[in-house]
């Protein structure tokens, strides 16, 4: 699947930034405010992760701002109401079904909605530190062409992350 034009990665970032302004389904559905990080108790987005997951952010996150790092929350749990509108939003920006479902899934396959993913951002030393360090905590990059996406997999921490799908396109679980 080549893409021509913008790329990929501009315009989903695009894409976050509006979400995380909260411009149309607001915070409750999932919209993450600016500044938002592991710790803001306050915010869906993040309270409503799995709490496992949310355990192995919050302590990596701890351990990385010994090196400096602070981990922001792009997104994390999204209602299925605001998961469709992020689809229908990928769908016209990039013109059809099959290349949107490289960015976004649907509301029923999606693990923001089922609060098993974080999108990790604002700083790429968040990720860099994630991607060095992560599969200690069980945190794993699943997607290639989302280096901001995060799932926890507990067995990472033994036998490190499992090879990425190159986007999720590719990813069994998106196929129900």
């Amino acid at each position: 699947m080549t893409h021509s034009g913008p790329s990929s990665t501009t315009r989903l970032n695009r894409d976050q930034d509006a979400g995380a302004l909260g411009e149309a389904d607001g915070v409750a559905d999932g919209a993450v405010p600016p500044d938002t990080t592991v710790f803001s108790d306050e915010v869906p987005g993040v309270v409503n992760l799995n709490p496992d997951l949310l355990d192995a952010l919050r302590r990596a996150a701890t351990d990385a701002a010994d090196d400096g790092v602070e981990f922001f929350v792009n997104s994390g749990w999204r209602s299925p109401e605001y998961q469709n509108r992020l689809r229908r939003e990928a769908v016209s920006t990039y013109g059809s079904e099959e290349e949107a479902a490289r960015w976004v899934a649907t509301p029923e396959t999606s693990a923001h909605v089922a609060g098993q993913a974080v999108d990790i951002g604002r700083r790429a030393g968040a990720q860099t530190w994630l991607s060095e360090h992560g599969a200690g905590y069980g945190l794993c990059r699943i997607y290639g062409n989302e280096p901001w996406h995060y799932e926890l997999r507990p067995e990472a921490i033994e036998h490190g992350c499992p090879p990425m799908y190159a986007d999720p396109s590719e990813d069994p679980r998106m196929r129900r």
